[in-house]
């Protein structure tokens, strides 16, 4: 049985989510009230590995304020910083004096799995495989990863955002490799946008006659890095809940997979759910539609929210127009003006202030 730890990539700069992350990590963006950077290490250590590199970056000094040393997950954290961000290969290739000569699992700090890797570490720990790589089905594979297999779920070719994909599944994030690796990422060379690919890496390894075996996810997973599928994901993660109600409501009307965190007040308003309300919110006068979640020491008063993100400490008042399909950034105010309202559609960065014409 093989020895593993745990590597995290949290390097990335999340573009694709500006301008909410001109002002904090993408990692850390919350889905239903937790960071999404936490569901990673929850499911690494929830698969048995209590030792996790976290790769970082420009956003280093947040990511190692929220998460710290591990203590607070039951697993021991230390943090690798990555000199450049030149592909996910490179980032093995930094990691190495930490891995040492230790299997691992690596994982994309902004993905999300229904179901955990458990499985997968249970399997790959057991092998002889040299390399375990995660897929999904996807019906538009052109945009990711994509993966050839033979009738034993070896792999047989890999090829990164094919414009003819001879397969439908998709590279998930999710990667387990023993010490091959560390000669493959060092043979690959960049690829035309500058970086080392970690395809790249899995192909090496295939064409030198590695044992690289599948393995597919059972349910849903998304990558979390567009506005879209962050959604997608929170209403995902929410429609898992259980009506949990620590908070106070009054006057009001919960129904239907409810979450009212501690020091959270309802009031004469109506939730509906799957919601989560988070620590210390006040919502007055308001509905709160379903797949929706309020962060943190927020106030919403006199408006009406669904499907949507909203971060800790924003205060959203008198909106006229109901609010949906939107991912709301911390210390964000919107409030009304003179001019009519008509309807609104919100991407809004941290620290914003809206007022509504």
């Amino acid at each position: 049985m093989r020895k593993l730890k745990g590597l995290i990539l949290a390097g990335g700069k999340g573009t694709r989510l500006r301008p909410i992350t001109h002002t904090q990590a993408k990692q850390l963006v919350p889905v239903a009230n937790k960071p999404v950077l936490f569901y990673g290490i929850e499911a690494i250590r929830d698969a048995g590995i209590e030792q996790i590199g976290i790769v970082v970056g420009d956003t280093a000094a947040e990511i190692q304020a929220a998460v710290g040393d591990g203590g607070d997950f039951g697993v021991k954290v230390e943090y690798i910083h990555q000199s450049a961000p030149l592909g996910l290969a490179h980032a093995v290739k930094e990691s190495k004096d930490y891995l040492g000569d230790s299997a691992f699992v690596m994982y994309l700090g902004d993905n999300l799995i229904l179901h955990g890797i458990k499985e997968l570490v249970a399997e790959f720990r057991d092998s002889d495989t040299d390399a375990q790589i995660l897929l999904a089905e996807v019906p538009n594979p052109s945009s990711f990863g994509v993966a050839e297999l033979d009738d034993s779920g070896r792999v047989t070719c890999l090829e990164e955002k094919p414009a003819q994909p001879r397969s439908n599944l998709a590279l998930v994030g999710v990667y387990m490799f023993d010490q091959p690796i560390w000669e493959a990422v060092e043979a690959i060379k960049p690829s035309q946008r500058g970086e080392l690919e970690i395809t790249d890496a899995i192909q090496w390894l295939v064409d030198a006659g590695k044992l690289v075996q599948s393995h597919r996810v059972t349910g849903w997973w998304k990558d979390t890095g567009k506005l879209e599928d962050m959604l997608e994901a929170n209403r995902m993660v929410l429609d898992a809940f259980e009506t949990d109600i620590h908070g106070e409501v009054v006057d009001s009307t919960v129904t239907f997979k409810v979450v009212i965190e501690k020091g959270a007040r309802i009031v004469n308003s109506t939730v509906r759910g799957p919601a989560i309300i988070g620590r210390d919110t006040v919502i007055e006068n308001s509905y709160i539609g379903p797949f929706t979640s309020v962060y943190h020491n927020s106030h919403v008063d006199r408006c009406e929210i669904e499907h949507s993100i909203v971060l800790e400490h924003s205060q959203l008042t008198n909106v006229t127009g109901r609010i949906c399909d939107s991912l709301i950034g911390k210390n964000v105010i919107v409030a009304p003006s003179r001019r009519k309202p008509r309807a609104y559609r919100f991407m809004l960065g941290d620290g914003s202030e809206v007022r509504i014409f």
